[in-house]
């Protein structure tokens, strides 16, 4: 929803100061579907020119983003954080029922509680890669930290693709339009002998290609761009929350307190206070009674 004002705040405080110091639409709007054609139509090849097909694809698909926020809402941090706590607590309790949770979660009842969670593969991946992991009994936990360090940065890198490549194209956005509007002066020169007034609608025809490579830059893609990145980042605190509560299950910390560990690293705004996390773990367990 706020996207959403954003962009109407943009228009009406651009248009609407132009109308009201005394501007005219009529040029823009006469010009403005054959400059658009052209810098939207350089924007999207050079686009589909600098990505290949996945990258693409997600950046469509990452756009809605910018309006529908991050994946991960208070709520789905609260069930991660109670089903890792079953899971540490199971596992140390009988190492042989857990196995049987990793190694097929999607069928599992205890993953199955908490369906948004099962449905993501980067979460259910991380979780049972890293408990099979500390199955293993590995003499240093911090060869498995290492690891899903760099899992994690392998991740983060990949998500932010589409971020990276719609700011490229906020970054050309203003040299295309300068390309519109040179394309716009060549045109105005060759009707050099039409009196001024013809030239002067021109010359302003050919200035809206400016106008329009600087506006959707500044004032929609880079903004996009910008959005996208600060969602894919906030996205990544959902992992990055399972790779602190299984680091510290690596240690041999109570589970309790690996449980803790995590709650202290989930962003402020989604972080559940200690007595609703208690409250929520509870319950959890009553549900699984």
């Amino acid at each position: 929803m706020i996207g959403i004002i954003g962009i109407a705040v943009v228009l009406i405080m651009v248009f609407g100061g132009y109308l009201a110091a005394g501007g005219s639409m009529g040029i823009i709007l006469k010009a403005m579907p054959f400059e658009l054609a052209m810098i939207g139509g350089a924007a999207v090849g050079a686009f589909l020119i600098a990505n290949n097909k996945s990258t693409v694809k997600q950046t469509l698909r990452d756009i809605k983003k910018v309006f529908s926020g991050p994946t991960w809402k208070q709520q789905d941090y609260s069930d991660l954080l109670c089903l890792l706590f079953d899971l540490i607590w199971l596992a140390r309790q009988n190492p042989v029922a857990v196995e049987t949770h990793i190694e097929d979660p999607e069928n599992s009842d205890l993953f199955g509680r908490y369906p948004k969670i099962q449905h993501d593969h980067e979460a259910i991946e991380l979780i049972c890669d890293t408990l099979r992991a500390a199955s293993l009994n590995y003499d240093d936990p911090h060869q498995v930290e290492e690891v899903l360090d760099k899992r994690m940065e392998t991740h983060r890198h990949h998500a932010l693709h589409s971020s990276h490549a719609l700011q490229t194209v906020a970054d050309a956005l203003p040299a295309l339009g300068i390309v519109a509007a040179v394309l716009g002066i060549i045109k105005t020169m060759s009707k050099i002998d039409q009196p001024p007034e013809i030239l002067g609608a021109m010359i302003g025809g050919a200035l809206v290609g400016t106008f329009l490579g600087v506006f959707l830059a500044y004032g929609f893609v880079g903004p996009f761009a910008t959005k996208m990145n600060a969602v894919v980042e906030e996205d990544c605190q959902f992992y990055q929350l399972i790779r602190e509560v299984l680091v510290a299950n690596l240690h041999a910390h109570p589970a309790n307190i690996c449980i803790e560990v995590g709650r202290q690293n989930t962003p402020h705004h989604n972080r559940p206070s200690f007595s609703e996390l208690e409250d929520a773990m509870r319950a959890a367990k009553r549900n699984a009674a």
